[in-house]
């Protein structure tokens, strides 16, 4: 029940913390996603069990407070935390580099496949731009580190965390 509780407070600072950047790099015109750097470092902590439904749960969240198809986050996280999953047993995410490698290369994908499944679902398309999306990948990278040494050091060894 703890691991539970944990799991939501940091859903909470996910959510504070996707707000406030996503508003002020706004301004730079940035698209940058916090909340996918928070999934996937839920997923390279979380059991199997535990890793989808708050990978499925963070996009969620993003669809209902956007404007565009709903569902889309909550299916493209979803994709991301099986892509996680599957780099698991071949990247140490205890390391930094992995760490930004991925969050860098699945911001990329997420926003190449949001702006995919809009132009498959509604016939029209919205694609934030190639600069847009790379500079709010690259901030994510860069933060990344910060987002996984939080949700490890919060979430500790309890028993919905993997065992090293």
């Amino acid at each position: 029940m703890w691991g539970l509780i944990k799991l939501v407070f940091l859903f909470l600072l996910a959510t504070v913390c996707h707000w406030c950047l996503a508003t002020v790099c706004s301004v730079w015109g940035l698209s940058v996603n916090v909340m996918l750097a928070f999934a996937v470092a839920f997923c390279t902590v979380l059991k199997l069990a535990f890793g989808y439904p708050a990978a499925f749960l963070c996009g969620l969240f993003l669809d209902f407070f956007g404007t565009k198809l709903f569902g889309n986050n909550a299916f493209t996280f979803t994709v991301a935390a099986c892509i996680v999953y599957a780099l698991a047993e071949r990247f140490d995410f205890d390391g930094i580099f992995p760490q930004i490698f991925t969050v860098f290369g699945l911001t990329f994908f997420a926003g190449a496949l949001n702006s995919l499944l809009l132009m498959w679902f509604t016939s029209a398309s919205m694609w934030p731009g190639f600069w847009s999306l790379l500079g709010g990948s690259a901030l994510g990278a860069v933060l990344a580190p910060a987002v996984f040494w939080t949700v490890r050091r919060v979430l500790g060894k309890g028993a919905v965390c993997r065992q090293a």
